[in-house]
């Protein structure tokens, strides 16, 4: 197989091409421990809309290395919530994506792990160029790693990623870092880490990335939010290829179906307004259990539609970079980048004395003296700032409550379930007309 048939078309191009022809890329985040329930979830969020991205999610023993546990329970016939991409033989994986994957339908691989070394290494095998995570992003929420190990973890990811540029690919590398624990991290961390992840990206050798963001608890601030990112990656990352992605909701979701769909209708036309050219989306089953196939073709119809209506209704009024998620995330930035020549180890010392601190992560490196609150407008503002350097940014309100708490992470979910008890005259896409199958529950 040459270069040009394993890389028929690279993730960044293909998304680019949507993206110029006025099409909002959607993606589902879908894994399953069958391969030929992995095939088919693929094959029918392929012809989903316009413009599909596929995703194999790896499963959790996986991203943890623990392959042994993956082994045992594939062969006790045991579902995993993902595919373990290292388990199986590459024939396995091979035929999940012969057929599948071309270049109308890029498929990248999410994992979570903060030692993907393993998993990026099954990538080349099977012509695969694409995948997502980070130094920060990958180690502070989801476990015990140390900071330190995960930097060197994803410097050696980065750099055999970059190397698959000799083949004829363009690797494709995606930040996590707009996404810090799904909720109740404002924006100009979320947009700084995002930023910097993508520097350290960058700087080991990898011309093709994506920044995310993930939607939060207001739309104005979500605006300037995304404005500040394209500045940022404008101004950090030269001679690259990049977009933004931006995050369906990431905490917890509306348990009603109106509710549920209204909230991903938004962040379709949030993308749409801020010229994000990706959108990862989520379903109507996620407040209560793991989405099957037909449900996420259903959330990719539904964005795509949305964001087509949005796009084709009188423009709204352009939001300006200039603006204070953009002062706080540059602010975050700078004091990084002066801490040392080497990004990652800049990272490490950020943390260390709290000039990076995200607010509710309980990982031993993360210094936990920053809190967060949504103000009565229900903008997400800081309530402690720690020793982050952005004394000039207002700091807003009292500390947070046990009780407050609970208010404020279940506070997206009210308000859409509230909202849909309530009559409407918002258009709405058309219902999905997608197949059910008893074969499509996810594991």
């Amino acid at each position: 197989m040459s270069a040009l048939d394993r890389h028929p078309l690279s993730f960044g191009r293909f998304v680019a091409e949507a993206q110029a022809r006025g099409a909002l890329v959607v993606q589902p985040r879908m894994g399953f421990s069958d391969p030929a329930l992995m095939r088919s979830g693929l094959l029918a969020t392929k012809g989903a809309a316009d413009a599909v991205v596929g995703t194999v999610t790896i499963d959790s023993y996986t991203r943890v290395g623990d392959e042994p546990s993956a082994v045992r329970a594939l062969r006790e016939r045991v579902p995993l919530n993902g595919f373990p991409i290292t388990s199986y033989s590459p024939h396995t994986a091979a035929w999940v994506l012969d057929g599948v994957r071309d270049a109308g339908f890029p498929v990248q691989v999410r994992h979570g792990s903060a030692s993907p070394q393993r998993i990026v290494a099954a990538l080349a095998p099977l012509g695969l160029d694409a995948t997502e995570g980070g130094p920060v992003s990958y180690c502070l929420p989801y476990g015990r790693t140390p900071l330190l190990d995960s930097v060197r973890n994803w410097q050696e990811s980065c750099e055999a990623l970059a190397a698959l540029r000799a083949s004829g690919a363009e690797p494709h590398l995606e930040t996590f870092g707009g996404c810090m624990l799904g909720q109740l991290c404002p924006p100009g961390l979320l947009v700084a880490i995002s930023a910097l992840e993508a520097l350290f990206f960058h700087r080991a050798g990898l011309r093709s990335i994506s920044l995310s963001y993930a939607q939060q608890t207001h739309p104005g601030q979500d605006r300037e939010a995304v404005h500040a990112l394209r500045r940022l990656a404008g101004e950090l990352l030269p001679d690259t290829d990049w977009h933004i992605v931006l995050y369906t909701y990431m905490g917890l979701y509306p348990r009603s179906r109106r509710g549920a769909l209204d909230l991903l209708e938004r962040s379709a036309e949030l993308a749409v307004e801020t010229g994000a050219a990706r959108l990862i989306v989520k379903t109507t089953a996620e407040s209560h259990r793991i989405p099957t196939v037909a449900e996420n073709v259903e959330a990719l119809r539904t964005a795509s539609r949305a964001a087509a209506l949005h796009r084709a209704a009188p423009a709204p009024r352009a939001g300006s970079a200039d603006n204070a998620v953009y002062a706080e995330a540059r602010a975050l930035v700078d004091a990084v980048l002066e801490l040392d020549a080497d990004l990652g180890q800049a990272l490490l010392k950020a943390f260390a004395r709290g000039l990076l601190d995200v607010p509710y992560c309980l990982h031993p490196d993360n210094a936990g003296r920053t809190r967060s609150r949504i103000d009565r407008s229900g903008r997400l503002v800081w309530s402690e700032i720690g020793s982050m350097p952005i004394g000039h940014v207002p700091r807003r309100g009292r500390r947070l409550t046990a009780a407050g708490l609970y208010d404020a992470l279940s506070f997206v979910q009210r308000r859409h379930d509230s909202a849909a008890n309530k009559p409407s005259n918002r258009p709405r896409p058309a219902p999905s007309s997608a197949p059910r199958s008893p074969q499509e529950v996810a594991p």
